[in-house]
């Protein structure tokens, strides 16, 4: 086989649930692509969110690490992840790396890739908080994975923008976000949700309006989500034709600040982290979107759901500037008054749902795939 000809070893790797969501369209892509030979690792960082979005993409990993423990660290985790990919390296040479955004799993496989002088490819790359604890630790996370990687593939043109101003200028494409790419694969008409807790509403009902809402990072544990699920409580005796659908994250401390609040409400639907075609099937039906996700902040708006953001800050300002998110902080008060604001004001509402998504067009795999072909054949 010919220099032009030979398939490029592209070795992806990730572990938690918003890294599947992004990454398992790229290895769908891959492996149906002759022009590359494509194998999946996986951490387990999340082991139950992770395989639950593995069996939504029928993706089924070459590797396992099965890192995720009761109670880990991020030490554990980090040199679990470095130790573990290092010695895969050594059974299936790659010639590149492929990791995703801002998780530990993917600054540690990194560098794992960089002891063994392997490049790196960084999907999402170029997001940007300029602040290294918030959020922690993928801030420092994805910085630190941009000083590794050789192809940088950047969503939006601010996130290129970003990684110039860190003196990284070589191999940097601007594809869209892939978080887009999954919307092929996961939403459908006629769709039949998994999940209990969404078959037992009504989304027929015109009378009512869904909200979707996820709350669960940690620089919000603190206090944050509480004042949320407070103004949630004040927000449904307001507005009695709302409700709110809570998919919660599986860390105890987050169930902990929630449960007690809103278990009991009417107008709140509290239920397990959901298939990633429930999820997507459910912003397709839903009128709004209160979260601190990073991933929510880019998907909801491909459906005209605005998106009111439970963070001081974010690092997609681009949806801000766009028009297609608001930040609202988790002050108790604040979140009171924005929500209710432009729910009470259908011109702002209009405006925020026909906003234009700033991630792409759905077709930032191709773009990858095509980039990563280019730099290893020229």
């Amino acid at each position: 086989m010919s220099a032009q000809t030979k398939k490029i070893k592209v070795l992806s790797v990730f572990g938690t649930r918003p890294e599947a969501i992004k990454m398992c369209p790229l290895a769908l892509l891959f492996a149906a692509d002759d022009r590359f030979d494509s194998k999946v690792l996986v951490t387990a960082q999340h082991r139950e969110l992770l395989d639950s979005m593995l069996r939504s993409f029928a993706v089924t990993p070459d590797y396992d690490l099965n890192l995720m423990r009761a109670g880990q660290t991020l030490a554990y985790t980090t040199s679990g992840v470095v130790c573990g990919v290092y010695d895969i390296l050594d059974s299936y040479r790659p010639d590149l790396v492929l990791v995703h955004g801002d998780t530990t799993t993917s600054f540690a496989a990194a560098l794992a890739a960089f002891y063994r002088k392997i490049a790196v490819g960084h999907v999402e790359a170029g997001l940007r908080t300029w602040d290294m604890y918030s959020p922690f630790p993928e801030e420092m996370n994805r910085t630190l994975t941009s000083r590794l990687a050789t192809l940088h593939f950047a969503p939006t043109e601010h996130s290129r923008e970003n990684l110039l101003r860190e003196g990284i200028t070589q191999n940097i494409s601007v594809t869209g976000n892939t978080a887009l790419d999954a919307f092929k694969y996961t939403v459908c008409d006629g769709y039949e949700f998994k999940s209990e807790a969404l078959r037992a509403l009504d989304f027929d009902d015109k009378n009512v309006k869904y909200v979707v809402m996820t709350a669960h990072r940690s620089e919000n544990l603190n206090g944050g989500i509480a004042a949320v699920c407070r103004a949630v409580k004040r927000l449904t005796a307001m507005h009695p034709e709302l409700h709110f659908i809570y998919a919660m994250h599986p860390n105890p401390a987050v169930r902990n600040a929630v449960v007690p609040i809103l278990g009991d409400v009417r107008g709140v639907t509290l239920c397990e982290p959901l298939e990633v075609t429930d999820m997507h099937n459910l912003l397709s039906r839903a009128y709004l979107c209160l979260t601190d996700s990073g991933g929510l902040q880019e998907e909801a708006p491909s459906f005209g759901l605005p998106v009111l953001l439970a963070r001081s800050e974010t690092e997609r300002p681009e949806a801000v500037e766009a028009g297609t998110v608001k930040v609202v902080g988790t002050d108790e008060d604040n979140v009171v008054t924005e929500f209710d604001r432009l729910y009470s004001d259908k011109a702002q509402y209009d405006k925020m749902s026909r906003a234009q998504n700033p991630y792409g067009d759905g077709h930032a795999s191709e773009r990858i795939a095509d980039a990563i072909y280019k730099h290893f054949t020229l």
